[in-house]
């Protein structure tokens, strides 16, 4: 091995471990057995921290699914978030959001209210604000699988909860449309 060559050795090392970590949790040959069902809502989300002129709304998309394997269920959402009018922001502004998070959750389905029996936040502050070329501000995560053991009837449900910079409110949910009953 030459001397450059072995300068990017551990570079390509890290790479490669990248693609490895930031795979879908979903592409796992367990998880891409399981039948998936899934249901898909958009929002136009207002940004309460700026009245300007500038158009400022956020269309945000997430898909929640839930698939079922005997006892235990699995669910998984995934956010693919874009917006008009990115250009009010400059393009390295860091400071849109004091926090963004997506909460994943397993639902039990029964009468009454439907008990959460599972939950997690993926915070995605830095993932929203991140600009792409010319300030533009689009993007996807998709969220790990998270599972519990549940009954029959249950299902994936998503909120989005965002911190506007400056609106002095704190975090604000928005409810996604849950995924059908598996």
């Amino acid at each position: 091995m030459t001397r450059h060559e072995h300068h990017h050795a551990p570079l390509l090392a890290a790479a490669a471990a990248l693609a490895v970590a930031t795979a879908p949790a979903a592409a796992s040959p367990a998880a891409a057995a399981l039948s998936y069902r899934c249901s898909t809502s958009t929002q136009t989300i207002d940004d309460a921290g700026y009245s300007g002129p500038a158009p400022d709304n956020w269309d945000i998309k997430i898909q929640v699914c839930a698939a079922r394997s005997g006892t235990t269920v699995y669910a998984y959402a995934y956010a693919d978030i874009g917006w008009d009018g990115p250009a009010s922001y400059a393009s390295k502004d860091a400071t849109i959001f004091d926090g963004a998070k997506i909460r994943l959750q397993i639902m039990q389905s029964r009468q009454g209210t439907d008990p959460v029996v599972a939950e997690r936040d993926f915070e995605i502050k830095d993932r929203l604000e991140k600009a792409t070329s010319g300030g533009d501000r689009d993007g996807n995560y998709h969220t790990p699988t998270i599972s519990h053991r549940a009954g029959s009837g249950a299902y994936g449900n998503g909120v989005l909860y965002l911190d506007w910079h400056k609106d002095g409110r704190g975090y604000q949910g928005h409810d996604y449309k849950g995924s059908p009953t598996v």
